[in-house]
């Protein structure tokens, strides 16, 4: 599921839904995008105001092949963190009853 040339897909943990009751939501974004690109990806995607883009470059956590000696190790993959202006909301998450 890729969203657009940039964001591939929001993260949804326990830790990121915290972060969206202060307007900051978490997305998985190419490894090359720039945060320029991933504002103005967000503005067409959701029509919000961005305000603050951050990123980090994560390894590929790197796990054991069966029984054996060998390991594998994903290639890495870079987050994004995405504040919004006040007020305004994504909807990524399901509503409480």
């Amino acid at each position: 599921m890729r969203l657009s040339k940039s964001i591939i897909k929001p993260i949804i943990t326990e830790k990121s839904y915290d972060h969206s009751s202060f307007g900051r939501y978490v997305f998985e974004v190419s490894v090359k995008a720039t945060k320029g690109a991933i504002r103005s990806e967000i503005k067409d995607l959701y029509g919000v105001d961005v305000t603050e883009v951050k990123t980090a470059i994560l390894p590929g956590k790197s796990s054991r092949i069966g029984r054996t000696r060998l390991f594998t190790t994903p290639a890495k993959w870079k987050k994004a963190v995405v504040k919004l202006k006040e007020g305004q909301s994504i909807d990524l998450f399901p509503k409480d009853k």
